[in-house]
């Protein structure tokens, strides 16, 4: 036997044997698959359900503040007219359009109006004046009919809705009375359906069975055109297997090292790598799709370079927002990115009250609607919208979380088609997230402002103080420059106190700071240094500039008066230290004590006076 026979005789063996139990796994691969993709397709169908379920029961609740609150429905409660709570319930269902309305304490439903069917049930506790339970409402605006219909025009399935005791909905002629299973299949007119089921909490104790069917002709049609088609191609392979056998055996070798050097070229990452694909036998067509292997893989990588830029550029915008989290101009430039392309505007900003902050993207024709719909959200203080022949525009004003205070505005436009409401309600959303992030750097720059200024005087506390001493300090030491101290304390403030009052000592300590402020640079960094001892830094200072503006302050607290309870007015004095590097002292705690020990000097010489303070060594200023 020739070896070409051979070849063919070894090539039929091996693909008789093996195309068969591909056959074997194939088909019930196939089966598997298909009834595994009909599965999560219904697992899919059944989160949609849920999700409709609980966006109703979510627009139930935010109708129970407008119950809750009403003032004749809880008079009637508490006065234990249920015959008035009733009618002004029935009033509340119709004003807001309410399926069912339930009120109900310990001893049983006090209010019960509306169409037994409704599901999804808002729930809250309703508390008396004296913040005690008072008892539970419940209410829906949403019937089992309406619910079962919108989720089949959503998940495109049969929908049945059974209560406790009866079915309240479905999309199937005469559903059976009992519960369906959770998954599992059942029967219906003859036709067999896969079903999934989920509990859904309804009115007062009761448990509401949502299942969705989805029925199993499709899946095993599916399943019998995908075998049909598997076979037909295994069949034809067979075929042509047999036929070409003689052929390919005499191009096997040469065929096969052009695929090995293809393959591995397609390894090295070189895929313009192609296969010849001379003739049109099953190695020709292998080739082909070898070559639209590669030409699908290089797609791919492109695919997979293009996702990883996105996902960088998302990761860098994540990074910024982290970097940003105190910046309020890089936040609010986050925001409106972020904003924008969550919606697919063609473009957005954020104005405040010193104008634009933020913007990306032109404005173009559309800068009167957008310049329109802004001017409306900031007067009535709420979301707003405007649509013009060039396109739609959305705008929302952003608030401080306590108080009517707007703080600007975030707007979005997009020229062609308006938004939709769910692009609407994104954009709302971000936007409130975006005013989030903006009162938490104020509330941050507040507390951080506070952490660092005296209450009272409206000045510097002791750790700035001390924080900047030591900055500056090493800046003077740094670059050999001059730094200077002004050290103050009020003259007779303790009398001051004891015979007016210590509303009077505070009212006289604000007043001495404001003047010590007034008198000081931008900067210079005056402070409370302790009760009514108040002190300077001056960067740049020597001992003489720190001298003048102690004496330029002390005029100034000469000249305050103050009413007095006896008709006169009050004036006050301090005295002064003055201090500096290098003429005073060399570091931190020796300037400190150089220029208290010079107030105490003023205060011993007869108060209301400023001393130089000189070290030992140094030349005192002339």
């Amino acid at each position: 036997m020739s070896f070409r026979n051979r070849l063919t005789l070894f090539f039929v063996a091996i693909v008789i044997v093996p195309m068969v139990s591909v056959a074997f796994v194939l088909f019930s691969l196939i089966s598997d698959n298909e009834k595994g993709k009909a599965d999560a397709e219904l697992r899919a169908r059944q989160q949609t359900a849920v999700n409709v379920y609980t966006q109703a029961r979510q627009a139930a609740d935010k109708l129970a503040p407008k119950v809750g609150t009403d003032a004749r429905l809880a008079d009637a409660l508490r006065d234990g007219d249920d015959a008035a709570a009733k009618r002004r319930a029935a009033q509340l269902q119709k004003e807001l359009g309410l399926v069912r309305l339930r009120i109900s304490d310990r001893s049983g439903t006090r209010v019960d109006v509306g169409s037994r069917n409704a599901v999804a049930a808002a729930t809250r506790t309703l508390e008396d004046a004296d913040g005690a339970e008072f008892g539970r409402l419940q209410l829906s605006d949403r019937s089992a009919p309406v619910y079962a219909r919108e989720v089949k025009r959503l998940a495109g399935l049969e929908v049945v809705v059974k209560g406790s005791r009866k079915v309240a909905a479905a999309t199937v002629e005469n559903p059976p009375d009992t519960t369906l299973p959770r998954v599992g299949v059942v029967e219906l007119r003859g036709t067999d359906f896969r079903v999934a089921s989920f509990p859904a909490r309804g009115f007062g104790d009761e448990v509401i069975s949502v299942s969705i069917l989805s029925s199993l002709d499709q899946v095993e049609s599916e399943i019998g055109r995908s075998r049909l088609l598997a076979g037909g191609v295994l069949a034809g392979f067979f075929i042509l297997a047999i036929t070409c056998a003689v052929l390919v055996s005499r191009s096997l070798q040469a065929q096969i090292g052009d695929f090995l050097e293809a393959a591995r070229r397609l390894a090295r990452g070189d895929f313009s790598a192609k296969v010849p694909t001379q003739g049109r036998d099953e190695f020709a067509e292998l080739g082909t799709e070898f070559n639209t292997m590669a030409s699908q893989l290089e797609q791919r990588l492109e695919d997979l370079r293009r996702e990883r830029v996105r996902l960088e550029s998302t990761l860098r915008r994540l990074g910024e927002a982290f970097a940003s989290n105190l910046d309020r101009d890089a936040l609010l430039a986050i925001g409106v990115r972020t904003t924008a392309d969550g919606v697919g505007a063609d473009g957005g900003r954020a104005t405040g009250g010193e104008g634009e902050r933020a913007r990306g993207g032109e404005l173009g024709d559309l800068e009167e609607t957008v310049l329109r719909v802004e001017a409306d959200a900031l007067e009535k203080g709420e979301p707003s919208e405007l649509s013009a022949d060039s396109g739609s525009a959305l705008a929302h004003p952003l608030r401080a979380a306590e108080g009517d205070e707007i703080l600007g505005v975030v707007s979005v436009w997009r020229r062609g088609r308006p938004f939709a409401p769910s692009e609407r309600e994104l954009f709302h959303y971000l936007a409130g997230q975006v005013g989030i992030s903006l009162e938490n750097v104020r509330l941050h720059e507040t507390v951080q402002r506070q952490a660092v200024t005296d209450e009272l005087t409206g000045l510097s506390n002791h750790r700035r103080f001390q924080d900047t001493m030591a900055s500056e300090v090493e800046r003077a030491r740094r670059f050999d420059a001059s730094l200077g101290l002004v050290m103050l304390d009020i003259d007779n403030f303790k009398m001051v106190n004891d015979t007016y009052g210590h509303q009077v000592g505070d009212q006289v300590l604000a007043a001495v700071s404001r003047v010590l402020h007034e008198q000081s640079r931008e900067i210079d960094e005056p402070a409370r240094y302790g009760g009514e001892e108040l002190a300077v830094v001056l960067p740049g200072t020597d001992l003489e500039g720190a001298f003048n503006l102690a004496e330029r302050v002390r005029a100034g607290i000469e000249r305050l008066e103050f009413p007095s309870a006896n008709g006169g007015a009050l004036r006050v004095t301090a005295s002064f230290g003055a201090a500096a590097i290098p003429d005073s002292a060399v570091d931190h705690s020796g300037l400190i004590a150089a220029a208290d020990s010079a107030l105490y000097v003023a205060k011993r010489s007869g108060k209301n006076r400023t001393e130089r303070a000189v070290r030992e060594g140094a030349r005192p200023p002339q």
